[in-house]
């Protein structure tokens, strides 16, 4: 999953960047309203997480900006604890959840899991899938019940094909949800990730559609 940081305190947003690398998001991180809009403009997000007090452009104006788009990507935004009124306006104005400065970074994971469910269509927190289980929280993966250790890249992949069966991802839009700017990425690394899933999850869990891209069915196989 992919996210976008808007926050431009340099010490929360170090924090909070690397909260989010350690539990396999790949995150950009801008840290004004314009940089913001830039990015929304030429990226695809899973969640944005956006202060409101930001130089150049305020959140508030990002956030207006987004759903005059049309733009439906989940926002989380970030307040000062005594900010009810922006809170009130920016729920309002189209953001899906807040969060209020200072946070627990625990509860910050558990905001951006449920947006991320939300955006999805579920409800469950543990997704569960022709014999497969993937737990977002512990980062549990099991194949019949059966333990499976998965690397970070492996999971993320996983992840992306498991919420939403049926659906074909292609190997470019696997990158894009994989890799934020400064990642290195070679020209076939999606393919080594699938092979190494196919081989603990079974051959056949992940099909290549020839020409499109990767899928896991919606029935059984």
């Amino acid at each position: 999953m992919r996210l976008l940081l808007v926050e431009d305190d340099v010490m929360i947003g170090e924090s909070v960047l690397d909260l989010l690398r350690d539990e396999g998001y790949a995150v950009d991180w801008v840290k004004d309203g314009e940089m913001a809009d830039t990015a929304i403009d030429s990226q695809t997000y899973d969640v944005i997480l956006l202060d409101l007090g930001l130089p150049r452009r305020d959140g508030l104006t990002v956030l207006r900006r987004l759903r005059q788009r049309k733009d439906r990507t989940p926002v989380l935004i970030a307040t000062a604890r005594d900010a009810v009124s922006q809170r009130v306006e920016g729920l309002d104005m189209g953001a899906d959840d807040y969060i209020v400065k200072p946070y627990e970074l625990d509860e910050l994971l558990a905001r951006i899991r449920a947006l991320i469910r939300r955006a999805a269509g579920r409800a469950e927190p543990v997704y569960e899938h022709l014999g497969i289980s993937i737990d977002p929280v512990t980062r549990e993966v099991r194949v019949n019940d059966q333990p499976v250790i998965l690397s970070a890249r492996e999971w993320a992949i996983l992840e992306l094909l498991l919420a939403r069966p049926g659906m074909i991802l292609s190997r470019r839009q696997l990158e894009e949800k994989l890799y934020s700017w400064k990642d290195e990425l070679s020209s076939n690394a999606i393919e080594v990730y699938i092979h190494g899933l196919r081989k603990k999850l079974g051959t056949s869990i992940i099909q290549n559609v020839r020409g499109v891209g990767y899928m896991i069915p919606k029935g059984s196989m």
